[in-house]
């Protein structure tokens, strides 16, 4: 069964910030875009930000200016740089990966909270 693998989740004090990896299998990851997705209590889960193979970004408008979408080819792995976090960023947050919106491929989540 392919896994995508967060990790990096956490609590952390509003400003504050938290990077998210995720690792893929070397098939998924040089092939398809890789996406963050999360999902708030109570609320739908939503495309955060994505990168393409060769490397072109899409981020959602909540995330734009604060976030940072990468990819590293050597090792496989897509990144979250989150800065400046807001209480309204508290959720689960998924890798994706894949053909579509969402892609087939899913990791586990990784919670992320942002409290005083």
């Amino acid at each position: 069964q392919v896994q995508l693998v967060e990790s990096g989740g956490g609590l952390v004090q509003p400003g504050g910030s938290l990077r998210l990896s995720c690792a893929a299998p070397e098939s998924i990851f040089r092939t398809y875009a890789m996406r963050w997705y999360r999902q708030a209590p109570g609320k739908l889960r939503e495309l955060v930000a994505a990168i393409a193979s060769g490397g072109s970004t899409y981020y959602a408008d909540s995330a734009k200016g604060r976030f940072t979408i990468s990819r590293d080819n050597a090792r496989n792995t897509v990144f979250l740089q989150m800065n400046n976090l807001k209480p309204e960023d508290t959720a689960v947050y998924y890798c994706n990966g894949g053909t579509g919106l969402p892609g087939f491929y899913w990791g586990q989540g990784t919670q992320v909270t942002v409290s005083s």
